[in-house]
């Protein structure tokens, strides 16, 4: 096996995440979405949107953009997940008080939350219903219904 230096990596790392910077779909999502496609924003719409579905927090999005050899505040992290999530990007789940996750998949669906893990997975099949659904108060209408189920290993 070839052995590359760390600052090496790193550095291969860095001109990867650059090249998805020059992503034409990435940069393309942005200004669909009404948002300047600025550096870190393409940086980090390269790491959200070019690999699989994923749930992450802001904490996580900022270890593997460090990983990833781009360095940015985790300030510019929230503040950019958080764009995202306005313009309908990424869906934004509030699990407990402070502690959010962003979905990559911004369609509706449902959730468990692993509590040992700290990690929050899709609810497959038929998701749970709310019935009866409630009735939205005079002069508004129900959007979603945002379900998120805790777990709790046994």
């Amino acid at each position: 096996m070839l052995h590359i230096p760390e600052k090496l990596r790193a550095q291969m790392r860095r001109q990867h995440l650059l090249q998805g910077q020059n992503n034409p779909h990435i940069r393309q999502i942005l200004v669909q979405a009404g948002l300047r496609p600025t550096r870190q924003r393409l940086a980090l719409g390269q790491l959200l949107f070019c690999g699989p579905h994923q749930h992450l927090s802001a904490d996580d999005l900022h270890l593997l953009a460090i990983d990833q050899g781009f360095n940015m505040s985790l300030a510019t992290v929230y503040n950019t997940l958080n764009q995202f999530a306005q313009a309908g990007l990424i869906r934004k789940i509030s699990v407990s008080g402070q502690r959010s996750f962003f979905d990559t998949n911004a369609c509706n669906h449902q959730h468990y939350y692993l509590e040992d893990e700290d990690r929050m997975i899709d609810i497959d099949g038929a998701p749970p219903a709310l019935s009866p659904q409630p009735e939205a108060p005079q002069g508004y209408r129900i959007t979603k219904i945002d379900i998120l189920v805790s777990l709790k290993k046994i």
